[in-house]
C-alpha cells in the first residue's frame, strides 16, 4: 500500500505528541525545587518507557475492537499488535499511545517533591490499564460515549475531538485524588522554598508543548479544510489564554510574570483540546480569554481548600479540560446545516451530552485512582519519608543531582552513602570562608619565593571559596 500524505502527517503528529512528554518534563521540572527537579523529569520520561511497553501489550487492543459492555475493548484481541502488521492501523496505534503516555506524564506534577519513584512506576501501566483505555475505548474507540453508543443514543453525541475527557478531564481527576491520598508537602502554603526554581525551563517546556499541540490537536485531521481550522484554533485559543491569565494576575497581585504567561498559554491549549474541529476561530478566541482568567483563578483554590497540587495540575487541566468540554455545548458549531450549540440554535443536546461525559469521565478517573492509589499507599507506600523529602527526592530516589555548583572539583556527595550534614558543611564553610578573607587582606610580598607562597595561598582561599559556596548550596537547595 502506498504511503500517502495522510499518513505521513499522522506519524509527524505523534513524533511532535511524543516530543510533548520531555517537554512536560521540563515544564514540570522548572517548577519544582532545585532538589526535586530530575525526579519530577524522570517521572515523565518513565511514563514513555512504560506506556511504551503496555501499549504494544494489551493497551491498544483494549482501546479499539469489540468491546466488553461498551467499556473496554478485548485486551487481546491485539495483543502484542501482531494482527496489526502489515495494516494502516499500526500508525494509529503509533499515535494513540502518545496520548497515553502524555496522559498518564500529566498527573506527576501534582504530587511533585513526596513521591516515591517506584510506587509511581508501578501505578503507570494499572492506571493506564484500568482507566485511561476504558475511557478512550468508551469516547474513541466505539464504547458507551462514541457514536451510536448506549450514552450517546440516550443523551446524544459527545463531543471529544483530541482528549477534553479523556486526557485533560481524567488527568486532573486524578491528580486530585492522588494528592488527596498521600497528603501535603512539609511547609506547603509557608515555605518559600517551594517556589519554581528555574523559569526559563518553564518557559522553553510551555514552548514545545504548545508546539507539539498542534500535532495532538491536528494529527486526525481527514480534510485540508478540517486541518486549517484546527490549526488556527490552537494557536488562537492559548494565545488569548496567555493574555487573559496575565490580566488577571496584575489585577490580582500587581505582577506580569512569566510563570503566568507559560501557564496562560497551557491553559488555552487545555481548554482548546475538545472543542477544536468544532468551533470557529472567534469562538476559539473566547474559549481562550476564559479559560485563562478562570484557570489563572482556579489555581489558587488548592491554598483556599488547603489540598497541595503542586504544579497545579488540578487547576490547569482539569479547570481547562471542564470549561472547553462544557463550552462545546454553547458554542459546537452545527454540522451540515444541524445540531450545533445552544448559540447556534441547536438547543441544550450539546449541552446535556457534554455535561454527561464529563460526569462518566469524573467518576470513571476518580473511583478508578482511588482504588489504585489508596492500595499502593496502603502496601509498599507512595510517599517518601520525612527525612528524604527535606533532603530532596533527587538524591533520595536517584543519588544524582540536577546541579553541580561548585562540587566539580571536589565533591562529597557519594551515591552509595549519605551526603554530609548540611549544618557541618556551613559551619565548615564559613571558616574556610574566614581563612580565604584574611588571606585575601594579606599584602602581596615583594620578593619572589614570597610571592610564590602567596599564590598558593590564595589558590587555597578560592578553593575555601568555592567549598563555602557548595556548603551552602547544600543546605538551602
Amino acid at each position: 500500500m502506498e504511503l500517502t500524505a495522510g499518513s505521513v502527517w499522522m506519524i509527524v503528529s505523534a513524533a511532535l505528541v511524543l516530543l510533548m512528554t520531555p517537554a512536560l518534563g521540563l515544564f514540570y521540572g522548572g517548577m519544582t525545587r532545585a532538589k526535586a527537579s530530575l525526579n519530577m523529569m524522570m517521572m515523565s520520561f518513565i511514563s514513555i518507557g512504560i506506556v511504551g511497553v503496555v501499549w504494544v501489550l494489551w493497551g491498544y487492543s483494549m482501546t479499539t475492537g469489540q468491546g466488553v459492555l461498551g467499556v473496554f475493548g478485548n485486551p487481546f484481541a491485539s495483543f502484542g499488535l501482531s494482527n496489526v502488521i502489515g495494516s494502516p492501523d499500526l500508525i494509529k496505534a503509533g499515535y494513540s499511545a502518545t496520548f497515553a503516555i502524555i496522559t498518564v506524564a500529566l498527573i506527576s506534577g501534582a504530587i511533585a517533591d513526596r513521591a516515591k519513584f517506584t510506587s509511581w512506576a508501578l501505578f503507570i501501566p494499572v492506571w493506564i490499564t484500568l482507566v485511561y483505555c476504558p475511557l478512550a475505548f468508551m469516547v474513541w474507540g466505539g464504547g458507551l460515549m462514541s457514536a451510536g453508543g448506549a450514552v450517546s443514543a440516550v443523551f446524544g453525541q459527545v463531543i471529544d475531538f483530541a482528549g477534553g475527557t479523556v486526557v485533560e478531564i481524567a488527568s486532573g481527576t486524578a491528580a486530585l485524588v492522588l494528592v488527596l491520598i498521600l497528603g501535603n508537602r512539609h511547609g506547603f502554603g509557608k515555605d518559600p522554598g517551594h517556589r519554581p526554581h528555574n523559569i526559563p525551563f518553564i518557559m522553553l517546556g510551555a514552548g514545545i508543548l504548545w508546539f507539539g499541540w498542534f500535532g495532538f490537536n491536528a494529527g486526525a485531521a481527514t480534510t485540508v479544510q478540517q486541518a486549517g481550522l484546527i490549526w488556527v484554533n490552537t494557536l488562537a485559543a492559548p494565545a488569548a489564554a496567555m493574555i487573559s491569565w496575565l490580566v488577571t494576575e496584575k489585577i490580582r497581585h500587581g505582577h506580569h510574570t512569566s510563570l503566568g504567561a507559560a501557564s496562560g498559554a497551557v491553559a488555552g491549549l487545555v481548554a482548546i483540546t475538545p472543542s477544536c474541529a468544532n468551533i470557529s476561530p472567534l469562538a476559539a478566541l473566547g474559549l481562550g480569554f476564559v479559560a485563562g482568567a478562570a484557570c489563572a483563578v482556579f489555581v489558587d483554590l488548592k491554598f483556599k481548600f488547603g489540598f497541595d497540587d503542586s504544579l497545579d495540575v488540578v487547576g490547569v487541566h482539569l479547570g481547562g479540560g471542564l470549561i472547553g468540554t462544557l463550552a462545546l455545548g454553547f458554542v459546537a458549531l452545527p454540522v451540515d446545516g444541524e445540531g450545533g450549540g445552544l448559540f447556534y440554535g441547536g438547543g441544550l443536546h450539546q449541552v446535556i451530552a457534554q455535561t454527561v461525559a464529563v460526569l462518566i469521565t469524573v467518576a470513571v478517573s476518580g473511583l478508578g485512582t482511588a482504588v489504585i492509589g489508596l492500595a499502593i499507599h496502603k502496601t509498599i507506600g507512595f510517599r517518601v519519608s520525612h527525612e528524604d523529602e527535606l533532603a530532596g527526592v533527587d538524591r533520595s530516589e536517584h543519588a544524582e543531582t540536577a546541579y553541580a555548583f561548585a562540587e566539580l572539583g571536589f565533591s562529597r556527595f557519594n551515591p552509595f552513602g549519605h551526603h554530609v550534614s548540611a549544618t557541618h558543611a556551613v559551619h565548615a564553610a564559613t571558616a574556610a570562608h574566614a581563612a580565604a578573607r584574611e588571606t585575601d587582606n594579606a599584602p602581596v610580598p615583594a620578593d619572589r619565593d614570597s610571592a610564590a607562597q602567596h599564590s598558593a595561598a590564595q589558590h587555597s582561599a578560592d578553593e575555601n571559596r568555592a567549598a563555602n559556596h557548595s556548603a551552602r548550596e547544600d543546605s538551602l537547595v
